[in-house]
């Protein structure tokens, strides 16, 4: 996965509290630009990092994933070069850390 850093990262914690949010929102709290926020959040969402969710299917409102929650909480592992970042997600979400690929 490529993300973005740091926007993707300050997306996904703006939304790591589990409540749901929308890009005028988190456009506001991140002092980024709306259009842009928009452009990321989709992306965030195909990497199963973030979830749509209703109540209507175009409300456009988000929720971070256990997956986008493993990400955020290993952000400083993201440009390691030592590390297999998307293993790394894979093992964590696995619950099996010590166990590698």
């Amino acid at each position: 996965m490529m993300l973005t850093s740091p926007t993707d990262f300050d997306i996904l914690d703006a939304l790591s509290d589990g409540k749901r949010n929308n890009a005028v929102n988190l456009a506001h709290v991140l002092d980024k630009n709306r259009a842009y926020i928009n452009t990321r959040l989709p992306i965030l969402t195909d990497y199963g990092l973030l979830e749509r969710v209703g109540p209507a299917s175009n409300s456009g409102l988000y929720v971070i994933t256990d997956k986008g929650r493993v990400v955020a909480e290993h952000r400083s592992d993201y440009r390691s070069a030592d590390v297999d970042f998307d293993a790394l997600v894979r093992r964590e979400l696995r619950g099996d850390e010590e166990r590698p690929d």
